[in-house]
């Protein structure tokens, strides 16, 4: 079992994003995901997102909101994963560069737009909103073959 976190840094009605085009062999490779990873032993789950967000791209998010919890079946080599999903409104520092990705910030109306895991379309809605979700994703070889949502 895996855990992680994903976090998706907002300002002014963009999101910042990673284009996954630089490490080899990556299952994530060539999709936009928000930034995250997972969690080193004894981190909570803030612990983990503050610090993954800092090393992925040099901002110190402050505060970031618990917005959500994705499950993965066998996601990755027959590894269940869970996910913590954040949003971080408020940050400090500046864009570094990161061995992981192009980071970008992309207008929120466009985030639809782009190469995403298909399942990320179901709960990127719902980042914005007032409300809490548990998701499970399942996938097969990189396809999306079956999900489940429950808004809170």
């Amino acid at each position: 079992m895996k855990l992680a976190t994903l976090c998706y840094v907002r300002q002014n009605k963009k999101t910042l994003m990673m284009h996954r085009v630089k490490k080899k062999n990556d299952i994530h490779q060539d999709k936009w995901n928000g930034l995250g990873g997972k969690f080193k032993p004894g981190e909570t789950p803030e612990e983990c997102v503050i610090r993954e967000i800092e090393e992925e791209s040099g901002l110190h998010i402050i505060n970031p909101e618990l917005k959500g919890f994705l499950t993965f079946p066998e996601f990755s080599l027959g590894e269940d994963w869970y996910v913590f999903v954040f949003v971080a409104r408020k940050f400090v520092g500046k864009i570094t560069e990161t061995v992981e990705g192009e980071l970008e910030w992309i207008d929120d109306d466009k985030l639809l737009t782009l190469n995403l895991w298909e399942g990320d379309r179901f709960f990127i809605e719902w980042l914005g909103k007032n409300a809490f979700f548990s998701g499970k994703f399942y996938y097969k070889e990189g396809v999306l073959r079956n999900h489940h949502m429950v808004i809170y």
